[in-house]
C-alpha cells in the first residue's frame, strides 16, 4: 500500500490562513480580538508590544462599560461629515487596534528553542488582526476619495464605476501596506461588512465597488422610469427609444453608451422596447380630450365648468411632485411641472361636485388641504353617459403607469 505524504508550502498555507481571516464576521473578529486580549499569552508578550490605534482612525463614543455587553453587529461604523469632509468612525474599538511590537525583542524571544507554542500561536494572531484592520482602514479612506458624491447624497446615481480590481491597484500604489492588497483578498474582506451613510442608510460595503455595467443599468433604468412622468405631464410625446435613452445620458448625465448598449442593458432589466411600451394605455393617452388646466376656484367654476356628467382630474402643488422625483425635461435642469395628480373623480354634475371639494364638504379631508390654499388645478372631460365606468378605468390606468393611485383617492372608484 502506497502512502502520499503531500505537505503544504508554508507560504501557501499562510495565504489560506489570511484568507479565512479576512472573511470572519464582524461579530467573530470582535470575540477572537477580546479572547486573545484576555489570554495568559496576551500577557506575557506585552512588554514587547504596545497595543493602539491605527494612525487617523477613530471610534465613535460609547460607554465603554455598554459597548462591553452589547454584541457586535455586521455594522463597522458610519460616515459623517465634519468640517466639509467626510470622516468614517468605527463602531468598536477592535476593528482599529494595532499592535506594535518590539521586532528584536520578539525575535530573540522567538529564538529560544523553549518558546512556548501558545505564545508564538497568539503571536501570529495578533499579526493577522493588524493586517486585517490596516487592510480595512485603508480600504475605508480610499472609499471617501472615490466615492464622495454618493456618500454625502445616498443616490444610487452618483456612483462612480470602481472595480475591486480598480481599487486593489490604487491601494498598492497610495498606501504603505505590508500585505498585498489584491482583488481577492478585498473581496473577502468586503463580503459580509455595511456602513451607516450620512443620512442614516446602512448600505453593504460591496455597494461602492460597482462594475462600469451596474452603473449603467441603475442611468438606464432611471430614464426609463422618469420616461412616464414626463409623458403624463406633456414633456413627451411618445417613449424613449433606445437612441434617444443614449442622447439624454450623454447630454444629462455624462455616460457614454451606444444604442445597442441600451438595448442589451434594457433587456437585461426587462424593460419593454419603446414601441412595445407605447401600445401599453397610458395616463397621458387615455387624458385625451380633456380641457386645459383651469384655476379650481368659485369663479373658474362658475364660467368654465359646466353642469354636466363627466370625469375630472385634480392636481395641487405638492412637496414632491408626481413620481417621488424632482421633475426634468430632458435637456433642461430646472423643475417645470409645479402641479401633480391628487384626486381623480366623476360626477353628474361637474359644477357641483367640484364646488363641494371646494368647500371641504365632500367628505375627503385629505382633498381639501391640498386645494384649500387656491392654488389646484382641475381639468374634465364630458362624459354624457357611463362617466362611473370612464373613471375607473382613468384610475386604473393611472395606477399602471405610475405604480400608485392618487395621493387622496382613498379606494378604488
Amino acid at each position: 500500500m502506497q502512502h502520499h505524504n503531500y505537505k503544504i508550502d508554508a507560504a501557501l498555507l499562510g495565504k489560506i490562513v489570511l484568507a479565512r481571516f479576512l472573511e470572519l464576521p464582524l461579530r467573530t473578529f470582535d470575540r477572537q480580538v477580546t479572547q486573545v486580549e484576555s489570554s495568559a499569552e496576551f500577557t506575557f508578550l506585552h512588554p514587547w508590544m504596545s497595543v493602539d490605534r491605527l494612525a487617523g482612525a477613530r471610534v465613535v463614543a460609547h460607554d465603554a462599560a455598554n459597548i462591553l455587553k452589547t454584541p457586535a453587529s455586521p455594522i463597522l461604523g458610519e460616515i459623517r461629515e465634519e468640517g466639509g469632509s467626510l470622516i468614517f468612525l468605527y463602531h468598536r474599538a477592535s476593528y482599529a487596534r494595532e499592535y506594535r511590537f518590539d521586532e528584536e525583542g520578539i525575535k530573540r524571544r522567538m529564538s529560544r528553542p523553549n518558546f512556548p507554542a501558545e505564545q508564538a500561536s497568539a503571536l501570529h494572531r495578533l499579526r493577522l488582526i493588524n493586517t486585517r484592520n490596516r487592510l480595512t482602514h485603508a480600504l475605508i479612506q480610499t472609499m471617501l476619495a472615490a466615492q464622495t458624491a454618493y456618500l454625502r447624497s445616498g443616490q444610487a446615481l452618483a456612483l462612480l464605476p470602481l472595480t475591486q480590481a480598480a481599487i486593489a491597484a490604487r491601494l498598492r500604489s497610495e498606501s504603505n501596506l505590508s500585505v498585498v492588497a489584491d482583488p481577492g483578498r478585498i473581496s473577502r474582506l468586503v463580503r459580509g461588512l455595511s456602513i451607516i451613510l450620512p443620512n442614516g442608510k446602512a448600505v453593504r460595503l460591496s455597494t461602492l465597488f460597482p462594475k462600469p455595467r451596474q452603473v449603467h443599468c441603475q442611468f438606464v433604468d432611471h430614464v426609463i422610469k422618469v420616461e412616464k412622468t414626463w409623458m403624463a405631464a406633456g414633456g413627451l410625446r411618445e417613449p424613449l427609444s433606445d437612441k434617444a435613452i443614449a442622447e439624454i445620458l450623454g447630454r444629462e448625465y455624462g455616460v457614454r453608451l451606444l444604442r445597442r448598449t441600451v438595448a442589451n442593458i434594457r433587456h437585461d432589466l426587462a424593460i419593454p422596447d419603446c414601441r412595445s411600451r407605447s401600445q401599453r394605455l397610458n395616463y397621458l393617452a387615455a387624458t385625451e380630450g380633456f380641457s386645459a388646466l383651469v384655476p379650481l376656484t368659485p369663479q373658474t367654476l362658475r364660467a368654465v365648468v359646466p353642469a354636466d356628467p363627466g370625469v375630472y382630474e385634480i392636481r395641487a402643488s405638492l412637496a414632491s411632485p408626481l413620481g417621488g422625483e424632482r421633475q426634468e425635461w430632458p435637456g433642461e435642469r430646472v423643475s417645470t411641472v409645479s402641479h401633480s395628480v391628487v384626486y381623480i373623480g366623476s360626477a353628474g354634475d361637474l359644477r357641483k361636485r367640484l364646488g363641494d371639494h371646494l368647500r371641504g364638504s365632500s367628505d375627503n379631508a385629505v382633498l381639501y388641504r391640498h386645494i384649500a390654499d387656491g392654488a389646484a388645478r382641475v381639468r374634465f372631460r364630458l362624459i354624457s353617459d357611463g362617466w362611473r365606468l370612464v373613471e375607473r378605468e382613468l384610475y386604473r390606468v393611472f395606477c399602471e403607469t405610475f405604480g400608485a393611485p392618487p395621493p387622496c383617492n382613498r379606494m378604488s372608484p
